[in-house]
């Protein structure tokens, strides 16, 4: 099930880039990724509501708290980040490094969560990064 959940993220991640070059025209980046973030609220809190969620709220722990505050944070910032390059760079090369933070987190994974790399992995990260110094020059 996990396979079709993820393919449906990456459908909805290019959908994503194309609807959002064509909403950050004219506006400021900034204020776009807010709109898209109150989006993303209203649609999460619903969800979260009608399968009644919400009562879960008190048992969450104070770590899963803070990183899920922290994982906020970083998503704000990649958001940002992501909205300014639609807004000044070319769909296609923005989405292509914005998809290499594949190779960190393989990286990162391994450093902080002690998770095993093998040699598939290792030669795939080296050829995502070929392949995205190719796509980017």
């Amino acid at each position: 099930m996990w396979l079709l959940y993820a393919l449906g993220s990456a459908v909805f991640a290019a959908l994503t880039a194309i609807t959002a070059k064509i909403g950050v025209e004219g506006i400021n980046s900034n204020l776009a990724t807010a709109i898209r973030t109150f989006v993303v609220l209203i649609i999460s809190t619903g969800i979260v509501f009608s399968t009644k969620e919400f009562q879960n709220i008190p048992s969450i722990s104070q770590k899963t708290w803070v990183f899920l505050i922290i994982s906020g944070i970083m998503t704000g910032l990649s958001w940002l980040c992501y909205f300014k390059a639609l807004q000044t760079g070319e769909t296609a090369r923005v989405v292509t490094v914005d998809k290499f933070s594949l190779v960190f987190v393989l990286l990162l994974s391994a450093l902080f969560l002690r998770e095993t790399m093998n040699f598939k992995m290792i030669f795939g990260c080296i050829l995502i990064t070929v392949g995205t110094i190719m796509m980017v020059i």
